[in-house]
Formats: structure tokens, C-alpha cells, sequence
């Protein structure tokens, strides 16, 4: 077969050796029932996730000179479920940290969330109505350091309150960066949230809007947040939820910040529609 063109969300050969490693050993601790390693290229699946995420096209209509969808589905699920998607995102953060002189885990972390629509194919149990923002779908809350990287993320219904969102945020961050010791929250989250950070010993700070203030302004430590919760936005899968399972929601996410980390490690620009059609 023929060398396929690439495509804008195509891995790098730089990009690629960041997760390949990961990946082959995987690889080699999953032989298939009949023993051999499989027909499909690890980096032309990883190519065809990010090419979803990036475009928000249907897993039936990813393009024919990708991996066949059902390939694709069955590694997007196992590395899902065995973590091995959030290890990738995991190392990737660690050395985008270790390349602006930080300590692998940070110290202080921003919460926020964010209500999208989801599809027809989401489960109703899943899914709900924000009563503050009269919007139907589900909630993404995420946790980032001082660099818009994401430390710990949840997807629930959007119809829970902040501060389910909040406390289960903090959970996970105590258990992915012990060394945390501060976060920056907004309004939205509540006492609830900051006497659950203090048990964790974490000290709980809720940056407010000046009074008065009209418009968008980026606020003090919350603003990494919110950039990070636009550049998720800017993957057109993300632009909604499409995901049956929260669970892949979550594992999208993480795969667009793969994307994200990877070119920022390997200084590569990210397209945006300006670009001209090549």
C-alpha cells in the first residue's frame, strides 16, 4: 500500500518518540489470541484518535487511509481503561514541566468547570440540566498547575453542583501530586469545597470578579484555567460531548492535551483554521 499524506494532526517523528516507548511496551504485554503482535501501526491509531479529536468527525467516518474504526475503538477503549492513556498524558506533563526547570509535580493547582451540550447517544443517566447556566449536558472539571497543565479531570452531569465537582477534583489532585498545598478557585465553588482542601492539606482560595466589572477579565492565577478549558474547546470533539461513557470524555481530554504537550515539546505549531489549505 501506499504511503498515505499526512495530516495536520499527524504525530511527528519527534512527537511520536516522546510516547512510543509507552506504547511498545504495551504492545508486547498485549499479544493477540493467536500470539502474533497485530497488523496495526501503534502510531497510525494514535494518528487516528487525535485526527477524531481534532476534527469531531463520527468514529465510522474517520477516512479510509486511517486504521478501520473498530481498530481504532478497540485500542481507544483498552488504553482508556487500563490507564495507559492517562500514563502517556502523565509523562508527557512531566517532561513539559521538567522543560520550564519545574519539579515533576507542582505545588499549586486552578480549578474551574465547564457545561457542554452532550449528544442523543449520551445515557440520560449521565446527563442534566445546569441550573445556573440553564444549559443542558454534562460538567468537565479540571484541575491545572501554573502552566495550564492538566492535573486531574472529572465529566460528570451537568446538573451537579460545583461543589461535588470541587471536592472530587481535590481528591484526585492529592492522590496525582501530593506536593499540591494551594488552589484557586471561583465563586462557583463553595465552603463545602474549601474545608474539604483544608483536610486534605490544601489551602483552598476563591479568586472573585472585581465589583463592577463588566465583560471578560482575566483574573490573577484563574486565568491558566480558562486558557486551558479554551485550547481544549479549540478540538472540535471537545466542542460538545459526544461520548457515551464519561469515562471517554475523560480519556479525549487527555488525549487533546497529548497533542497539545507534544508540540509544545517539540516545538511544533499547532494549525488553526487560518492556516491556508494545503
Amino acid at each position: 500500500m501506499a504511503e498515505r499524506k499526512p495530516y495536520p494532526s499527524d504525530l511527528s517523528d519527534e512527537a511520536w518518540d516522546l510516547i512510543r516507548p509507552v506504547l511498545t511496551a504495551w504492545k508486547a504485554r498485549h499479544p493477540s489470541a493467536s500470539g502474533h503482535e497485530g497488523g496495526y501501526d501503534m502510531r497510525e491509531i494514535v494518528n487516528a484518535v487525535l485526527y477524531q479529536a481534532r476534527t469531531g468527525c463520527q468514529w465510522r467516518y474517520l477516512p479510509h487511509d486511517l486504521p478501520p474504526t473498530s481498530a481504532v475503538y478497540y485500542y481507544f477503549g483498552q488504553w482508556r481503561d487500563d490507564g495507559t492513556t492517562e500514563t502517556i498524558h502523565d509523562l508527557l506533563r512531566w517532561l513539559v514541566r521538567e522543560h520550564h526547570r519545574r519539579k515533576a509535580d507542582p505545588s499549586a493547582v486552578v480549578l474551574d468547570s465547564q457545561t457542554v451540550r452532550s449528544s442523543t447517544n449520551a445515557p440520560k443517566g449521565t446527563t442534566g440540566l445546569d441550573p445556573g447556566k440553564k444549559s443542558p449536558g454534562r460538567k468537565r472539571g479540571i484541575a491545572v498547575d501554573t502552566l495550564g497543565l492538566l492535573i486531574a479531570v472529572v465529566v460528570v452531569a451537568a446538573s451537579v453542583h460545583d461543589n461535588t465537582i470541587g471536592t472530587a477534583l481535590l481528591d484526585r489532585v492529592a492522590a496525582a501530586a501530593p506536593p499540591v498545598r494551594k488552589a484557586w478557585v471561583d465563586a462557583g465553588f463553595k465552603t463545602t469545597v474549601v474545608e474539604h482542601g483544608a483536610g486534605l492539606g490544601i489551602d483552598v482560595e476563591v479568586v472573585g470578579r472585581e465589583p463592577g466589572a463588566r465583560g471578560f477579565t482575566p483574573l490573577p492565577k484563574r486565568w491558566r484555567v480558562e486558557q486551558t478549558l479554551g485550547t481544549l474547546m479549540l478540538r472540535r470533539r471537545l466542542a460538545r460531548d459526544y461520548e457515551a461513557k464519561p469515562a471517554s470524555a475523560v480519556a479525549m481530554i487527555h488525549w487533546s492535551m497529548v497533542e497539545v504537550m507534544a508540540r509544545r515539546l517539540t516545538g511544533a505549531a499547532t494549525p488553526t483554521w487560518r492556516d491556508p489549505p494545503v
